[in-house]
């Protein structure tokens, strides 16, 4: 609920719930900023929209880490965007977490296309790169949306909006709210039928956890990148070849989907394994702030 404080006037006055500043703050903060990357490949083309995007990101990222005006904030945002210095078994066990989170959801999409058929048109609307743009240029804007998606996207809702929500009402809360509302976010999208939901919803929860654990989001950006660059690559624009296999409704059960399935069960297992192991390591850890 809203609370009721009172003034050095004695007028009473509203103070906003820390979960309603966390989560408004975190989209603002990111959806705002991921959302610069499309008008620039519309209104300039390759290369000249990579190249601002990637000004633009060095400046975001650096003000989202605590620097610049408002001065008053600066403290807020270091501490929003879990600005500490990693050491280096920190390093170790975030990065392979990481990747091992990445080839997870790669894993659960290949599952999930073996059960139901790939929508490949609906999977390809939202991202045209433009028919006339040489191959090379296109696989630049692949790299160049990926890194914008991750570094956005975790620093609004891993950052902004989990971490505050975390330090007021503990890790589960703070990882729940933004692990949904990261879900609503993808499920607007052309790709968003029925099956994606566990999927997204998933992969908000690890990379919250990686979060967590870490206590900071470069891990998490990193993962979220090589995540979105297979399936900007592949599954969504199809750069990388379509996903051709038939449905196990078709074929049977067959050794590749055995395969997927346990790839998907083992890089599960694993990435939460790792995840535990990076808590333990963050825990033991002097918590340095990056000046």
């Amino acid at each position: 609920m809203t609370s009721i404080a009172n003034n050095e006037s004695g007028h009473a006055r509203f103070r906003v719930p820390r979960i309603v500043l966390a989560v408004g703050s975190g989209l603002v903060v990111g959806l705002t900023a991921a959302n610069v990357w499309p008008l620039l490949l519309v209104g300039f083309g390759m290369p000249v929209a990579g190249i601002l995007e990637a000004g633009f990101l060095a400046l975001y990222f650096w003000w989202a880490s605590g620097h610049a005006v408002p001065a008053s904030l600066k403290q807020a945002r270091r501490e929003a965007f879990r600005a500490t210095q990693l050491t280096r078994a920190q390093w170790l066990f975030g990065i392979a977490a990481a990747m091992v989170f990445a080839l997870t959801v790669h894993a659960a999409l290949v599952v999930l296309f073996r059960l139901v058929p790939f929508p490949a048109a609906l999977f390809h609307r939202d991202y045209q790169l433009g028919m006339n743009m040489a191959l090379p240029l296109k696989w630049a804007a692949v790299v160049v949306a990926a890194a914008s998606a991750a570094i956005c996207e975790e620093t609004g809702f891993r950052g902004y909006m989990q971490k505050p929500i975390e330090t007021r009402h503990g890790a589960v809360t703070a990882i729940a709210i933004s692990s949904v509302l990261f879900a609503v976010f993808h499920l607007s999208k052309s790709w968003a039928i029925f099956g994606m939901v566990p999927i997204v919803l998933g992969a908000g929860v690890l990379l919250g956890l990686i979060a967590w654990a870490s206590n900071s989001l470069i891990p998490g950006i990193i993962g979220h990148t090589v995540m979105d660059m297979g399936m900007f690559g592949y599954w969504w624009t199809g750069l990388a070849g379509t996903f051709g296999a038939r449905t196990i409704a078709v074929t049977g059960i067959d050794f590749p989907f055995l395969l997927a399935c346990a790839v998907l069960v083992a890089g599960l297992a694993i990435t939460l394994l790792l995840i535990a192991k990076l808590r333990a390591i963050t825990a033991e850890s002097p918590r340095l702030s990056r000046e």
